[in-house]
């Protein structure tokens, strides 16, 4: 349940929701909330929408969809003209209009009426149109995410419903027809968080094949030395995979403003509320197109790849996790150690860890942890709110810097995975040679396992 007062509190001191205008229809009976931000994505939104669309009856009749058309006032002329027929074509939808008498592609047509004959529920926010634009300092992905799930738990609070769930797409992430069901039936009582399993979808060309392939095994190389290390953050942050209870984006005080990486930051702080579920009986399907809206993830990557900037086929040592893992297992029981104890020990582990540590004040913030916690378990917790993924990021990124250069990608794969005990088939192996296969091999078997 939303708490009346944290919410009042909530939307006078962090809310978004009330300074854009939520265009809609029926906003009544709402359990499910999809928050889809839209930056000149004419070409793509109506293929997401259409994919929401065909997921069960049931699942829509609870569900409306938020998309939030957004540019700064410096963009492009392009990316506002782009976006101000996105809004005409949401302004079709939202009306529930005909589509017959409008000239429009015949492809997008027949998405539109598909949306309309559904009965998918659609609202649209203009953070576009000249006056209503996001501020050059602060507008981008996580901003327009923020407007749109602001407004949803503003539309939750106001509904009946149990379950009141604020999901997150990305306009050019794709569905499967289960979608909506399998994150109903994972959340229950203690679910706060959970993220949706993901495939990205396949290149055009060889290249950008590669390209993918190259950034989903960095993606989930990642994962699997968080989880050799046992890190509690060893969780994929996607944007488009992302679902919280309204409770639960109310007590993180939603999402951040950032421009790209909100999606990190924010299951970083859901995760310090409770665990990150992960639902792999539906999948999303990000787009593998380049980009460079944003300086770094998805699209970043795909273009830095295309334009050779970066050797892409390399991938942290595996020493790093190892180094985290032994960090990690001396901090599972706190109570036996002061602040001067961990420091000696750590430096066993590895003789820069003291450093690395002192240079975030490890020494007051232990003894902060250790006068505050009341049992091992409370302290536990709060270490690990303290070394969090941020943190654990940096530490990671510190040790490649100064001690483990990143290795070959197919021979760190092949270590990571004996490390972990985990079978290595034999194309993880041949990589090397394999060429294009192989690696959507590696990747397929990856998607399996992580």
């Amino acid at each position: 349940m939303i708490k009346p007062h944290l919410l009042q509190k909530y939307r006078q001191k962090y809310s978004m929701a009330d300074k854009w205008k939520l265009i809609a229809g029926n906003t009544e009976n709402i359990s499910l909330v999809v928050v889809i931000p839209a930056y000149a994505e004419k070409e793509m939104l109506f293929s997401t929408l259409a994919s929401l669309a065909q997921n069960s009856t049931s699942s829509l009749k609870h569900l409306f969809v938020l998309c939030v058309i957004n540019n700064k006032k410096n963009s492009l002329p392009e990316v506002k003209v782009n976006n101000q027929q996105t809004l005409e074509y949401l302004d079709l939808l939202v009306n529930a209009k005909k589509t017959q008498s409008v000239k429009l592609k015949q492809d997008l047509k027949e998405k539109l009426q598909l949306i309309v004959e559904t009965g998918l529920r659609i609202g649209y926010v203009d953070a576009s149109s000249q006056g209503n634009e996001l501020n050059d300092n602060e507008g981008g992905v996580g901003m327009a995410r923020k407007i749109g799930m602001d407004m949803a738990l503003h539309l939750l609070s106001q509904s009946a419903s149990l379950k009141k769930l604020i999901l997150c797409l990305d306009a050019d992430t794709l569905v499967q027809e289960n979608y909506l069901d399998a994150i109903q039936d994972c959340f229950h009582e203690k679910v706060k968080t959970a993220i949706v399993a993901y495939e990205h979808q396949e290149a055009d060309t060889d290249e950008g094949k590669a390209a993918i392939y190259c950034y989903e095994t960095f993606l989930r190389y990642w994962i699997l030395g968080l989880k050799y290390a046992k890190s509690p953050y060893a969780y994929h942050s996607i944007g488009s995979t992302m679902v919280c209870s309204a409770e639960a984006y109310l007590a993180v005080r939603g999402m951040n403003r950032r421009q790209a990486g909100e999606d990190f930051y924010f299951l970083n702080k859901l995760a310090k509320i409770g665990s990150i579920n992960y639902i792999k009986s539906t999948c999303v399907f990000p787009s593998a197109r380049a980009s460079f809206r944003v300086p770094f993830g998805t699209g970043r990557r795909i273009q830095r790849f295309l334009n050779r900037e970066h050797e892409e086929y390399i991938l942290y040592d595996p020493r790093v996790f190892e180094i985290l893992a032994k960090w990690l297992l001396l901090m599972e029981k706190p109570l036996h150690y002061n602040e001067k104890d961990i420091l000696v020990k750590t430096g066993s582990i590895h003789p820069s860890l003291p450093a690395f540590l002192e240079d975030y004040q490890f020494e007051d913030v232990w003894k902060r942890i250790r006068r505050n916690a009341k049992n091992e378990d409370t302290l536990k917790s709060q270490f690990h709110c303290w070394f969090d993924g941020f943190k654990t990021l940096k530490l990671i990124n510190y040790l490649t810097r100064k001690f483990y250069p990143p290795i070959d990608m197919f021979v760190a794969v092949d270590s990571l995975l004996k490390m972990q005990q985990i079978p290595v088939p034999e194309f993880v192996r041949g990589a090397h040679h394999a060429g294009l296969a192989g690696q959507k091999r590696i990747v397929q078997y990856l998607r399996e396992i992580t």
